[in-house]
């Protein structure tokens, strides 16, 4: 019976907020319950896809559309989705008793062979206990029994997700297009066989990427530090090594995603053109955990576009990477998509774009649909502190990028910094106001005629946070106080009406940078805080704090322990974790760093990272090299 046959959801739907969040049926959406749940239910394998944030920020991932159609073309394979509800579903489910459950049958999350998590962000973490325990699924690990789902988890931060070791079966590392199809199959036989829970993870512990937190044991020092980690099973291998995707052309990508009932955050057809970066900001954990940078055929591009188009009426197109100007033929993929995307007034979106590698000739014809703002990232303001963090972009190619924008029309531009970088000085923080200024000057000594009549510059910032698998992830993160003084600098120096000023809470990004490079103690931080009403934590009007301040209290050194710079020989929580890109290539880095040395990109040397074992994409003896 369909959850919506019974009084009690009826009545929800009525008294929730943007009730379509619950409700599924949506254009392109999978239902297989007419011929699934048969007599040979035991070859088969019911999947759970969670996400825990609201719909409309987890019906914007890609990741949740490609995992979703790849776990649906199996035949033998049911994946159903699941996201957080917000607090008025939540208090409601709560008051009447009710199991969370999933958007296309209804079913409860316990009542599914397995459950996976996508996470993107730590402060998401509360939010994944609160969707297993409002699922009917005991938290721990080692408290769940034959009958419950396994719990697995990956997405851009597996590479440490120690402070949710104890609640999580299976982690996956690495792209999980590789690894889930011999997962689900491992899935199948568990069930043919009769395997119970430990054999099952067992054998799931022999496949490369896949991770079982109880397999492993971790010693701490006196102070607090990790001693090591060491695999405590003789299926559990020493180092966990991440799957990659060879052919980027074989990996699925979606061309009937499902198309949402209301408006999510990026409402847009999305196609991933390329995946990893070559450029070595050293800040930057996706840049090193998804290398090498492979690409996608034009030719595969350009007919799954046609296919997008065909079966979404999007009005906008994104064409997604960490670094869209990179694709090795840009103008020749955009040129070909204009064609189908122009007479039927789709937008073309270039998202992550390079100052010093910006095509104005391209992007004049993109615009001829309609005209967006320009979006860069200097990330520094002065040219020392960008050497510091690699960022291999100089002051004349912003001066020379904004002018010529601003000639061909752009009237409005978007700029990204980091506040808090390692070294930055008070200098460093007047840099990004002289370099806007410095921009506006431009604008200003335009004739009239030559421009548009109105001039706005969002400058949006961020706190830097150290994070695992990066040069930096030996550094020092800035308090709260710290954050708020160059906050205060920053805003007194940008004080013009054609400059809007943006930046983040100073608590949750120091919350982010103690999960981040956290380990096993801080899955009782974690849970109390949960406990205490912690939920939705990355939506600022929803985030408590004071909450996780006094859970952080079971922790000696509090916060700060976390912040901490990091001594050269410290053993880290991911240390038994490897994806591809070493640890001396990154002391390496975080050692020029500090003499405020850089690096070329992987186009123009082969710095040896580690990454070179994958022999793909444009690494030696790879397909781009």
């Amino acid at each position: 019976m369909n959850r919506f046959d019974q009084p009690e959801y009826r009545a929800m739907l009525r008294g929730v907020n943007k009730p379509a969040r619950y409700t599924g049926g949506e254009l392109n959406a999978v239902d297989k319950s007419a011929s699934f749940f048969g007599s040979d239910r035991d070859r088969k394998v019911h999947a759970a896809l969670c996400f825990p944030d609201l719909y409309e920020i987890g019906m914007s991932n890609l990741a949740i559309q490609i995992l979703y159609a790849l776990l649906n073309g199996d035949q033998d394979t049911f994946c159903e989705r699941c996201f957080a509800p917000d607090f008025d579903m939540r208090d409601y489910l709560k008051e009447n008793g009710l199991p969370l459950t999933s958007l296309e049958t209804g079913t409860p999350l316990a009542d599914f062979d397995l459950v996976g998590v996508s996470l993107h962000y730590e402060l998401a973490y509360t939010s994944v206990l609160d969707m297993l325990h409002m699922g009917g699924i005991p938290l721990f690990n080692s408290e769940r029994s034959e009958k419950d789902p396994l719990v697995i988890a990956g997405g851009p931060i597996a590479c440490n997700l120690e402070p949710m070791a104890p609640f999580l079966d299976l982690i996956l590392l690495g792209e999980g297009e590789e690894a889930l199809p011999q997962l689900i199959g491992l899935v199948k036989e568990k069930k043919r066989q009769g395997l119970d829970r430990q054999a099952f993870l067992a054998s799931a512990a022999r496949l490369p990427g896949v991770y079982v937190p109880s397999f492993y044991q971790v010693d701490y020092e006196p102070d607090g530090r990790v001693e090591g980690i060491r695999s405590v099973h003789p299926d559990a291998a020493d180092k966990v090594e991440k799957r990659l995707i060879a052919d980027l052309n074989q990996a699925v990508m979606p061309n009937q995603p499902i198309i949402p009932n209301i408006e999510v955050v990026h409402d847009r057809m999305v196609m991933e053109i390329l995946r990893g970066c070559a450029r070595g900001c050293r800040f930057c954990q996706a840049g090193f955990t998804y290398r090498p940078l492979r690409e996608r055929d034009r030719g595969l591009l350009f007919e799954t576009a046609k296919q997008l188009i065909d079966n979404t009426g999007y009005e906008e197109m994104g064409l997604l990477s960490l670094s869209t100007t990179d694709y090795s033929d840009l103008e020749g993929l955009v040129r070909s998509l204009l064609p189908l995307t122009g007479p039927r007034h789709i937008n073309l979106s270039l998202p992550s774009l390079r100052l010093d590698a910006f095509d104005f000739d391209l992007a004049r014809e993109i615009a001829k649909t309609r005209r967006a703002g320009l979006t860069f990232a200097p990330e520094a303001g002065t040219q020392r502190l960008r050497d510091v963090i690699n960022k291999n972009i100089s002051e004349d190619d912003m001066i020379r990028a904004a002018r010529t924008a601003f000639l061909n029309g752009w009237d409005r531009l978007k700029l990204y910094f980091m506040l808090g970088l390692p070294t930055e000085t008070d200098e460093d923080v007047e840099g990004i106001v002289t370099l806007v200024r410095k921009l506006i000057a431009v604008w200003d000594d335009l004739p009239r005629e030559q421009r548009s009549k109105r001039l706005n510059v969002t400058v949006s910032t961020s706190y830097f946070i150290p994070k695992p698998f990066t040069p930096f992830q030996w550094a020092r993160q800035i308090n709260r106080e710290e954050m708020a003084a160059k906050q205060e600098q920053l805003a007194a120096g940008l004080r013009d009406r054609r400059v809007s000023l943006r930046w983040n809470d100073f608590s949750s990004s120091e919350l982010e940078g103690v999960l981040s490079r956290g380990d096993r103690r801080l899955a009782p931080v974690i849970l109390q805080a949960w406990q205490a009403g912690a939920y939705l934590d990355a939506w600022h009007e929803h985030f408590k704090p004071e909450l996780w301040q006094k859970a952080l209290e079971q922790i000696p050194g509090g916060a700060g322990f976390y912040r901490r710079e990091r001594s050269p020989d410290e053993h880290f929580p991911w240390d038994h974790m490897d994806v591809g890109v070493n640890r001396n290539f990154l002391r390496e880095e975080w050692d020029k760093a500090t003499r405020g040395e850089t690096t070329p990109s992987c186009y123009d040397l082969c710095s040896a990272c580690g990454c070179q074992v994958y022999m793909t994409g444009v690494c030696p003896g790879g397909s781009m090299s």
